[in-house]
């Protein structure tokens, strides 16, 4: 089945395959961190989580003390995060205390695309 025509599924079919209105797409964070200890740590991913739910986005974390790798995606069930929350959270990471080298990548399908792990 070719999934780059969309205009011959029905909606049932698009939405078990996410595609079309019913796509889920993301883009990559990495930054390194400044913390030292675990409660530093802690206290950073928190503050994040905290920041991230008020831009209504989510995340699968994958950090370290030294590091943090992590896919940025919206709470809803489908669709992209808000520019103005892209924003947001690209002022937030330069202006945080910890937070050093801060790179957000393109938007991209979750579901089909495949992210350059670096």
């Amino acid at each position: 089945m070719k999934l780059d025509k969309i205009d011959n599924k029905s909606k049932r079919l698009r939405k078990k395959l996410y595609l079309g209105e019913f796509a889920v797409f993301g883009f990559q964070l990495q930054c390194q961190l400044s913390c030292t200890t675990d409660s530093q740590y802690d206290a950073f991913t928190d503050e994040l989580f905290v920041f991230l739910e008020a831009q209504q986005l989510c995340t699968v974390c994958g950090a370290s003390k030294g590091r943090c790798d992590a896919i940025v995606l919206p709470e809803a069930r489908y669709g992209a995060p808000e520019a103005s929350a892209i924003a947001a959270l690209k002022t937030w990471l330069e202006n945080h205390s910890m937070v050093s080298e801060p790179m957000l990548g393109e938007l991209q399908d979750l579901t089909y695309d495949e992210f350059e792990v670096v």
